[in-house]
């Protein structure tokens, strides 16, 4: 790849194209085509279908999270991180699952409240509540799996910000992580900053023209990145309820028992799918024969695992930090499943 990268003759645009998953999706679609061409239609039909379903979430999440973004409404975040520490790791875990941050400002905004003095355990919980929910996924989860199932992971990520935060809140009390920042210099994100708490949000976005613009660029870059994203979830559904045979899934991930729901958060946690194609993908496992539990848990741990959580801890903290994260996720991603299946 780095040989075509140099190329003259490659288009940089081209290239770029190829890595997106429309490429993707044209591929899949493609391949389907030459090896299954009877097959061909009802798998594009039941894409489409799923994603036009789908579409009425879509926009309503898009608007709703380009309207946060214009009126700046993640100062209120920062402002949960004052008072006392009982209080910030309560608020945290509540507004890690409302705040509209992209993967690139969580980074320079965990970064911020650390260099002001916020404690590790209200930041773990924000941390780990952060990846499981926000306003686009609650809706998303609920075209894909209904509301039941997108309440109960709304409220497992409040839960596992809870039970994150009062852990390491626990073991700084016997002395751990003293120091667990390491040094950080921000890069890649101009438009992104640390916590800013001396703003104030301006509900009346449209008075500014300068937030009037962001609504725009906001509403337009998400909706595509929503758009691209789910189709590609759809079309692959599609292929798992086409080729995959249901008494395979429900062998390995079906059933009552509590073996299935860890299966599936360990399956879940290296096999990451970013919360906008799980729903859907999950959806189609769950007709196959998967459990409710098992799912919840291979949602939660696979949010918890994300490339961009991921990296955020590990750029920011120390090893043993980044693996109190991950136990943490994994241990509430399994507890998470074993609760929705009792319920």
């Amino acid at each position: 790849m780095a040989e075509l990268t140099q190329n003259p003759k490659v288009p940089v645009k081209a290239l770029d194209l190829i890595k997106t998953p429309w490429a993707l999706i044209v591929a899949i679609l493609a391949a389907v085509a030459v090896l299954d061409p009877g097959n061909w239609v009802e798998v594009v039909t039941f894409a489409g279908k799923a994603l036009i379903h789908t579409g009425q979430y879509i926009l309503f999440a898009v608007l709703l999270l380009s309207y946060l973004k214009a009126t700046g409404a993640e100062v209120m975040v920062a402002r949960a991180f004052e008072g006392r520490e009982t209080r910030m790791i309560f608020l945290a875990a509540v507004f890690g699952g409302l705040a509209p941050f992209c993967s690139c400002e969580v980074i320079p905004f965990i970064a911020g409240l650390l260099a002001l003095g916020a404690p590790l355990s209200a930041v773990m919980a924000f941390w780990l509540s952060s990846p499981l929910i926000d306003p686009p996924t609650l809706l998303i989860t609920a075209g894909a799996l209904g509301w039941p199932f997108a309440i109960g992971k709304a409220v497992a990520a409040v839960a596992l910000g809870l039970f994150g935060g009062f852990v390491v809140r626990g073991l700084m009390r016997s002395g751990a992580f003293a120091q667990p920042l390491r040094d950080y210099k921000p890069a890649g994100c101009s438009a992104c900053g640390g916590p800013k708490q001396d703003d104030k949000p301006v509900w009346r976005f449209w008075q500014e023209a300068e937030r009037r613009q962001r609504f725009r660029s906001e509403f337009v870059h998400n909706g595509l990145f929503l758009l691209k994203w789910l189709a590609l979830a759809y079309v692959l559904e599609a292929l798992l309820v086409s080729y995959v045979p249901a008494d395979l899934i429900a062998r390995v991930v079906g059933g009552e028992g509590i073996v299935p729901i860890v299966i599936a958060a360990l399956v879940g946690m290296p096999a990451y799918l970013n919360s906008y194609v799980a729903p859907p993908l999950l959806a189609g496992l769950t007709e196959q024969g998967m459990s409710a539990g098992a799912a919840m848990s291979f949602m939660i741990a696979g949010a918890v695992s994300s490339i961009p959580a991921m990296a955020a801890v590990w750029s920011l903290v120390k090893p043993r930090v980044f693996a109190t994260y991950l136990g943490l996720g994994i241990t509430g991603a399994i507890i998470a499943g074993i609760l929705f299946q009792m319920i």
